[in-house]
């Protein structure tokens, strides 16, 4: 347990913040600083293959070790973590053989993580568990995944009594911010198919997810002095309120869950003369996602003639559904499946509310599932991850090639 928590710690520490507003691959340059301890720890460790590109983005090989011709697959994480919370200077605590109680991140603050709110704790009674200190987010999503990574393929140069084929690994940048695929070279891995170790809690195997579809809304108005404005003024502001106002009410984050879609504001700013909306759209179903765009756009077009073409809209789409991909080869989800349960590890399979790079390679030529890498409550104070799922998940991947070369 200790040699995969002292890992993880190493990481966890290190900043690798995202930037949604840069241009740049990387998006920030500290993100450097743990791709570059990456490689050369993927080199100390006996992998082969080991590169980074002028973009940050890592692989490597673990040769076969089998006498016959089996699949080339690999397993992928990124190393940055959300622009959403600060990821300067963090703190681990970590509390062995957790009670079940209450755990103060940070009593200054009077910051706690409580099973009576987050009620997945309860679970990991007994076990060890790596929290915040209340001040910053943790970064298990996704430096856990990168740890199990690193120590599966550790444990199998290691014990070449482990029957498995080749093996690559991939290890990328800036997937918080929806570009981690951008410029990963599918050829260049070379995998037939690959997992992201990049899901939540023990158990949870993922191969759909969101339809995904960012959007930008610029409002002109115009200001007029208040006393003189009938008929004059156009408020940004109030245009920005009928835009909310004219969205379903109950189809946001905080009132749906599995495959239920939904539209999302998270960014506005304003004054009379301009205002600025930023919001998501996700669904599962393809043509439902179709649907909502269409469906802002024509709020747009009906305010636009109510206030003299005034907004802007752009939709751009993200990420779709990796279902569509990954369903002709099933059998790379059936694999994750039994490696699981000859662990006595119960599949938990649901659909992503979100998405992963594994999304987005799926569609690049690499049918990619999800797979825990056991972290909770990502992007905010109260993250926290069980050891003993991240030893689970090493476990994991261990089984998979292990059966990938036997089957």
């Amino acid at each position: 347990m200790q040699d995969i928590l002292d890992r993880f710690l190493s990481y966890v520490k290190i900043d690798t913040q995202s930037d949604a507003s840069s241009n740049t691959t990387p998006s920030t340059t500290k993100q450097w600083d743990l791709a570059n301890k990456l490689v050369t720890e993927l080199k100390e460790i006996g992998m082969q293959d080991v590169t980074i590109d002028e973009n940050a983005y890592i692989m490597a090989t673990l040769p076969s070790n089998v006498d016959k011709e089996v699949p080339t697959i690999g397993f992928v994480a990124h190393f940055d973590t959300t622009p959403d919370f600060s990821g300067t200077n963090v703190n681990p605590q970590i509390i062995r053989n957790y009670d079940g109680k209450d755990i103060v991140l940070n009593a200054e603050k009077n910051i706690i993580l409580s099973p009576d709110y987050f009620e997945d704790l309860i679970q990991y009674k007994g076990q060890t568990l790596v929290t915040t200190d209340g001040t910053t987010l943790l970064g298990a999503d996704d430096k856990a995944g990168i740890t199990e990574i690193m120590t599966a393929m550790e444990y199998l140069v290691a014990h070449p009594e482990v029957k498995h084929g080749k093996i690559r690994v991939g290890f990328t940048p800036d997937e918080e911010i929806g570009r981690g695929a951008h410029k990963f070279d599918v050829e260049k891995f070379g995998a037939e198919w690959a997992y992201t170790m990049d899901g939540s809690q023990i158990g949870e195997l993922e191969y759909e997810n969101f339809n995904a579809a960012g959007a930008k809304i610029k409002i002109q108005g115009k200001s007029v002095h208040p006393g003189y404005a009938k008929g004059k003024m156009i408020n940004a502001i109030g245009i920005a309120q009928e835009i909310m106002a004219a969205l379903p009410k109950n189809e946001v984050p905080e009132q749906t869950s599995g495959r239920e879609g939904f539209y999302h504001i998270h960014t506005i700013t304003g004054e009379i003369e301009n205002a600025e909306l930023g919001l998501i759209i996700r669904d599962h179903d393809r043509s439902s996602f179709e649907d909502r765009k269409k469906a802002l756009e024509t709020i747009i077009f009906k305010l636009n003639e109510k206030y003299n073409n005034c907004i802007e809209i752009s939709i751009k789409d993200q990420y779709f559904n990796m279902k569509e991909k990954v369903m002709p080869v099933y059998h790379i989800v059936e694999t994750a499946k039994e490696a699981m349960e000859a662990l006595n590890i119960v599949p938990i399979i649901k659909p992503i509310r979100g998405g992963t790079d594994g999304s987005q390679l799926s569609y690049m030529g690499l049918p990619c599932p999800n797979i825990f890498a056991g972290g909770h409550n990502f992007h905010g104070k109260y993250e926290y991850v069980p050891v003993e799922s991240m030893e689970k998940a090493v476990e994991v991947i261990v089984k998979i090639c292990e059966l990938t070369a036997t089957k």
